[in-house]
């Protein structure tokens, strides 16, 4: 290749220039590579640099220069400038596309390119040029790219290239999720040859790429079991030449044992089980031996003991989980249950970890993090599932054999005994959903856990603090198990851990404890002891800060609840140390929502609201009366503060807020781009109208004001030119003006379905639209009896490319439907499609909307094929697709209520129904369909005066939709009376939207329509 030219060491100079430490030069190399890649060729230029051998290493590594630790970052910036040009402006489908595209004459120079490169000589480039080339692949291949697969073969097959062939191997690996049923017959016979003789040549092919190898095996053959069932034969005589030699090389690879000195064989070494703990208990729980702790491969993947036996309980889960395998180790269960506590051990670099970061034992706990501790549970959950009480009985009895077994090494004086104790507490701990049940049906799972949790107390704490933690949190988990006296034990313990000088980790057990264990325990002995624990989780909070934080201010929130009027007293105390966390930590969403949630709580308490509103209005008027000077962050935060204040409060609560802060919010909601600050702003004003009704409008001093400032926030919340994120709870609040302020709102109805359709029409969130369907919905009901006129409105109303709104509003409706989340909104729905529908209104049957798709070719669709062949739907009339919705909601409710559905507590299901609440009459239905000249009524569909619930675990925009009546329709009695109605009223018709539906659909209605 030649020497790089005046465009490559341009290119050069810009990326060097990126990282120049004064600010101005970086910033304009960013701006010059911005604009250059704009211009046709940019792409090219870019690749020819990236594997141009004959510039010096230096330059195509940055700058021989640049500091070491941030050598690795800075060799890689060539190819990620390259990667992210292909993931941008490759494909216009692509979901981060950003224009130009790039031309096809320069795709084809930009694929050869990479595809001669492969064999790079140095491995992190050749590693990143393979990425490049999956990530085209992955676009292009195979229709765009066919030669692809058979250049990667020819590069496999040619064994004195060996960088070619790690380069090949790199890019089939990346590829191996896109391999559909048309490739892979095709490609096995070619390709396993070549791979088998690097499986089989541990003498010319490291192990790293042996294993990678045999990756591809398992992706090929994955395919091909897939295919089994309906091209048997063809997979058959596929696998049949080529099974026996490579189980005779799997056989060669699991014979061969486990050696911790060597990590470069223990991703092809599989011998057993039992070898590998041994190994891993010397090298790491112990860390007894000296072993490279982590290493990584040409690739970046870690090699380390600890993700070797990570991949061996991601074997074992697969093996497990597969029905026939599992038959097949059944009897070997309850030893894969001992070997996996046992490798749950906590390791001897944890405890030295933990022990100086509680942050980070908080965090390893909390989160899902890559670990054997992990990894066993997972295997643990999946031997329940596939062994059921055999799984539990297996689990349980290796538990009892860990806990023994600690028990005699710690009468032998061994210092590691507690590691078992805890392992076998962990392994319960991660199954106590299963294990609580498993109590329920027989099991003695509760001798087992109080013999473990009581054995602890005799130990010490600063002896053994993991094991005091791990108790602490197992005692909160089974809490519903143990029994209350041992309970209000660990209790008590745990109100004196957080007081005392313990090490950090009991105190994070404690605080476990405690967060469960409050809400749970008789009042009348917390009480006695809140005080003093209120006032060590305050001295704890000054204390903590990033995990530790979350898990205080979680157990702050618990002692409050618990607390009782006692709160009231301590509210001074707590409420400014919460606020000055809040404060503090904003541009921390987690940390900032904690903080919220235990101002609720003491929001929630006995006697604190009025002091707690009190203490934050005046700071907060003060800082949305200033929006636009504010710290990134501190005003949606503040919005956010307002709406928690403002849920459920009483109007007195209401009328504060409203005076210091309405105005604020209306000009913030008018003026403001921030997600955050709008997303909050629209909860306020939803909250607003919720808590004030029809009194919010006389608040405002001039006759109408409130009211104007009301209906253009809704106006700028649906301006079409907005992003879509913005307005993504404009639906909430629209609604809160359908229930509260109908009859104000009536007059703008014309304007607001306008604006509702060219925010739908300019939207590309599946969730907002769902939200401005619901409120179309609702305006169906608000029209009854009168929908046919509702109806003819639509049609008045034009719709950008649709003609009218009642065409884009029922497709996009139609299309919707399914996706709809949250039991009011489904019934609101539901109930309006059937008010449509009995209108038969004669435009609706005009109206063609998506059926069924259509399937245009076999086999997986890859993204390539995707793109050729895009989705095809039939087209149906809109009311054979409303009648078939209504089907299927009807289906979902049978199967959920079972078929003696009167008998059956609906509340179990997700389609719950307030229990006092009567069906619409038949009657109503009946007077939908009937056209109507008189004066919209909604008099039967006014919002009922209810106090809100308060229950913790309903959604806010749930309670804000608990006034409407609509909760009180039973939708089973409602979607019976409107099939019973058709069939009564218009049998043809009944009968010829009945042909469309599918054998489940008729079923259900046939079933209805015999009662």
């Amino acid at each position: 290749m030649a020497a790089a030219d005046g465009d490559q060491r341009w290119l050069v100079e810009c990326l060097t220039a990126t990282l120049d430490t004064a600010r101005d030069v970086r910033a304009f190399a960013e701006e010059s590579l911005r604009q250059a890649s704009l211009q046709p060729g940019y792409g090219a230029a870019l690749t020819k640099v990236t594997i141009n051998k004959e510039i010096p290493f230096g330059l195509r590594q940055i700058s021989s220069q640049l500091f070491i630790s941030d050598f690795f970052y800075k060799s890689q910036l060539c190819f990620a400038h390259c990667i992210f040009f292909i993931k941008h402006h490759w494909e216009e489908q692509e979901e981060n596309f950003v224009p130009p595209v790039v031309s096809a004459s320069e795709k084809v120079v930009i694929r050869q390119l990479l595809l001669t490169s492969l064999d790079d000589s140095n491995g992190k480039i050749r590693t990143a040029i393979g990425m490049a080339v999956a990530a085209i692949g992955q676009n292009d291949w195979p229709e765009d790219w066919p030669e692809l697969l058979s250049f990667l073969l020819k590069l496999i097959g040619d064994q004195s290239n060996g960088n070619g062939v790690r380069g090949a191997l790199r890019c089939l690996a990346l590829l191996s999720d896109d391999l559909d049923d048309e490739c892979i017959p095709k490609l096995v016979p070619e390709l396993f040859p070549s791979l088998y003789i690097i499986i089989s040549s541990p003498h010319l092919y490291e192990n790293p790429l042996r294993a990678k190898a045999v990756g591809i095996v398992h992706s090929c053959i994955s395919m091909l079991g897939s295919m089994s069932g309906v091209y048997k034969r063809e997979t058959l005589s596929l696998m049949t030449s080529m099974l026996d030699p490579l189980m005779e090389q799997f056989s060669i690879i699991l014979n061969s044992p486990v050696l911790s000195q060597n990590p470069d064989d223990w991703s092809m070494q599989f011998e057993t089980f039992v070898s590998s703990f041994k190994v891993y208990h010397l090298s790491t729980i112990q860390a007894s031996e000296d072993v490279d702790s982590v290493g990584y491969d040409s690739d970046g993947s870690e090699r380390s003991i600890e993700s070797f036996g990570i991949q061996l309980f991601e074997l074992w889960t697969t093996i497990v989980g597969n029905s026939l395998l599992a038959k097949v180790i059944a009897g070997n269960i309850k030893e894969l249950a001992y070997y996996t506590i046992s490798f749950q051990q906590i390791t001897e670099a944890q405890v030295q970890n933990w022990s100086r970061d509680a942050n980070q034992y908080v965090a390893d706990e909390d989160d899902v993090t890559y670990s054997c501790r992990v990894s066993g549970s997972l295997l643990l959950e999946e031997i329940v599932t596939a062994y059921e009480d055999y799984g539990i009985d297996s689990i349980l009895e290796a538990s009892q054999i860990c806990f023994r077994e600690s028990c005699e090494l710690k009468q032998a004086g061994s210092a590691d005994w507690w590691r078992l104790h805890e392992a076998s507490l962990f392994a319960l701990g991660s199954l106590s959903e299963h294990l609580c049940e498993a109590q329920d049906c027989g099991y003695n799972v509760r001798d087992l856990l109080e013999k473990m949790v009581i054995d602890i107390m005799g130990t010490g704490v600063q002896q053994y603090p993991f094991l005091h933690a791990r108790a602490f949190s197992v005692v909160a988990k089974f809490s519903s198990l143990i029994s209350k006296g041992i309970c209000e034990q660990y209790l008590c313990n745990a109100a004196q851990a957080i007081a005392s000088d313990v090490p950090p980790p009991v105190k994070v057990g404690a605080c476990r404890a405690l967060a469960q264990l409050l809400l749970e325990s008789n009042q009348s002995s917390v009480q006695q002891n809140i005080m003093g624990i209120l006032s060590s989780l305050v001295d704890l909070l000054r204390q903590a800060s990033e995990e530790t934080l979350h898990l205080v201010l979680e157990t702050l929130q618990s002692a409050i609840k618990s607390g009782g009027e006692q709160s009231a007293t301590i509210e001074p105390v707590i409420s400014p140390i919460i606020l000055d966390v809040w404060a503090q930590n904003i541009a921390d969403p987690f940390i900032s929502i904690d903080a919220v949630e235990v101002l609720e709580a003491i929001k929630n308490a006995p006697g604190c609201l009025q002091p707690l509103v009190s203490r934050i209005l005046p700071t907060i008027g003060s800082i949305l009366s200033k929006s636009k000077i504010q710290p990134d962050g501190l005003v949606a935060g503040s919005l956010d503060l307002l709406a928690m204040i403002l849920k459920n409060a009483p109007a007195t609560v209401v009328k504060a807020v409203f005076d210091t802060c309405f105005t604020f919010i209306i000009q913030i909601t008018l003026e403001s781009d921030d997600h955050g600050e709008m997303q909050n702003a629209t909860e306020c004003l939803a909250a607003f109208i919720s808590g004030g009704r029809q009194e919010l409008l006389a608040w405002g001093g001039e006759p109408g004001s409130t009211l104007k400032m009301l209906l253009s926030a809704a106006s700028r919340l649906l301006d079409p030119e907005l992003e879509s994120s913005v307005s993504l709870f404009v639906g909430s609040y629209i609604l809160q003006l359908i229930l509260h302020l109908p009859s104000h709102l009536s007059p703008h109805i014309p304007e607001l379905i306008a604006a509702i359709v060219r925010r739908m029409q300019s939207s590309d969130i599946a969730g907002l639209k769902s939200s401005l369907v619901v409120i179309i919905a609702r305006l169906v009901h608000l029209s009854a009896p009168n929908v046919d006129q509702f109806v003819n409105l639509l049609l008045a109303i034009p719709a950008k490319g649709c003609g009218n709104s009642l065409a884009y509003i029922m497709s996009e409706w139609s299309q919707l439907q399914g996706e709809i989340q949250g039991a009011y909104q489904i019934k609101v729905t539901t109930t309006a499609l059937a008010f449509l529908i009995c209108t038969r209104h004669p435009e609706l049957s005009r109206i063609e909307v998506n059926g069924h798709l259509v399937k245009t070719s076999a086999g997986i669709t890859t993204r390539s094929k995707a793109r050729v062949t895009p989705d095809h739907w039939t087209k149906i009339p809109l009311p054979s697709k409303i009648f078939s919705l209504l089907a299927d909601t009807l289906t979902e409710i049978q199967e959920q209520v079972g078929d003696d559905a009167d008998n059956v507590c609906e509340e179990d299901s997700d389609w719950e129904e307030v229990q006092n609440g009567d069906g619409i009459p038949h009657d109503m239905i009946h007077a939908a369909s009937v056209p109507s000249n008189a004066n919209p009524s909604v008099e039967h569909l006014n919002a009922m005066a209810k106090v809100f619930d308060e229950d913790e675990d309903d959604s806010y925009d749930d309670d804000l939709a608990k006034t409407d009546s609509l909760n009180e329709v039973k939708l089973l009695d409602f979607l019976t009376n409107t099939f019973v109605n058709l069939w009564e009223s218009d049998r043809p018709l009944f009968e010829y939207l009945l042909q469309g539906l599918s054998n489940p659909q008729k079923v259900a209605v046939e079933k209805v329509l015999r009662k």
